[in-house]
């Protein structure tokens, strides 16, 4: 499916229906992977921790189940247009609020385990925080707008959910990309002696590389002109790479746990330990 020149109307299901079977039973299994990955999430995480006072905790929890679940559920709702259309929309777009910029929180929360550079990481922080002001209103007003005032709203509110993509993965990138230098000098730092230290390092980079190539995915089906899938895929590439964090993060904290000393890890745990984060606590 291609969309036409103008941008689509904020409401899924005026998307849906002019697919065929195919990309119908596509939708049906992204939206029943995003919700069951939400739901899987939610179990794991409160079975996880037994403290909940780090940022990594709620940024994932809040990620997780005020963003993918209501995102999703939100989506199905329009798809199939159960329900008053206002209360549909509310509901995905309050899932877009904590899903989309919360997961940006997500990596910048564990981004300390292996960044020691202060200036880079209040960067950062000050990247996510603009984005999330910048964006949210616009979108909210422009989202609602091309669904009920529609032209010209609708060509405003494709405007602005272009950028909004393009800003949310180019910072997901620049997050990914940091950890990703940072643990690749760990790597050269680290001697090959400690092979299970490396091997968790080595996921990281993966990990990393495969939440980036997610966010290229998102941004290629929006530019190539499919919107719907686009939208439709995001609640189960989100919800995908907050499974993705949180297992490999816990090997990471584990991993610094272990009593084996090493300059480049001992040098991490001084970090951590100032950070008052996830090494704390004893789950994580």
């Amino acid at each position: 499916m291609s969309d036409s020149a103008n941008h689509p109307t904020a409401r899924l299901a005026d998307g849906f229906n002019k697919q065929g079977q195919s990309v119908q039973i596509v939708t049906l299994v992204f939206t029943s992977l995003s919700l069951y990955n939400g739901m899987e999430l939610v179990a794991i995480i409160w079975s996880s921790f037994e403290h909940y006072r780090s940022v990594y905790f709620w940024a994932l929890f809040l990620s997780n189940t005020l963003g993918v679940i209501p995102y999703s559920i939100g989506a199905v709702l329009d798809v199939y247009g159960i329900g008053p259309q206002w209360l549909m929309l509310t509901i995905q777009l309050m899932g877009f609020y904590f899903m989309v910029p919360g997961q940006s929180v997500v990596l910048y929360s564990r981004l300390h385990l292996v960044l020691q550079n202060g200036k880079l990481l209040r960067a950062f922080r000050f990247l996510i925080t603009m984005g999330t002001l910048l964006f949210l209103v616009p979108i909210s007003i422009s989202y609602y707008g091309s669904v009920y005032l529609q032209h010209p709203w609708d060509h405003a509110y494709g405007i602005i959910e272009r950028l909004q993509l393009i800003y949310f993965c180019v910072q997901e990138g620049l997050l990914s990309g940091a950890f990703i230098v940072e643990t690749v000098r760990l790597i050269r730092l680290n001697p090959i002696q400690d092979r299970r230290r490396k091997g968790v390092l080595y996921e990281l980079v993966v990990v990393n590389l495969v939440i980036i190539f997610l966010d290229v995915v998102l941004l290629l089906l929006e530019f190539l002109g499919f919107y719907f899938l686009q939208v439709i895929l995001k609640g189960m590439v989100y919800s995908l790479k907050l499974k993705l964090e949180f297992a490999v993060l816990g090997r990471l904290t584990s991993t610094i746990c272990a009593p084996r000393p090493s300059l480049s890890w001992s040098t991490i745990q001084r970090s951590t330990h100032k950070a008052g984060d996830i090494i704390h606590d004893p789950a994580y």
